[in-house]
């Protein structure tokens, strides 16, 4: 079997590690894939609905109803 990839592992958290990826990005033979952060995962509405209960409290409003009477 003839394979010709090879996987690498990059630490992001470091300057040179981002400098590795950013010239990475512009090869058209390179695919970077980004892992999931562990955890729990939210989806944009369950975001959305969050920041608009964090908003509300902040404010002091509802502020959904404000949304509906725009």
């Amino acid at each position: 079997m003839n394979n010709n990839k090879v996987i690498a592992t990059i630490d992001i958290s470091r300057p040179s590690g981002r400098k590795i990826v950013r010239e990475l990005q512009n090869k058209r033979a390179v695919k970077l894939q980004y892992p999931l952060p562990e955890g729990k995962n939210y989806t944009l509405e369950e975001v959305y609905e969050k920041g608009l209960d964090k908003l509300s409290e902040h404010y002091g409003v509802d502020m959904r109803q404000l949304k509906s009477e725009l």
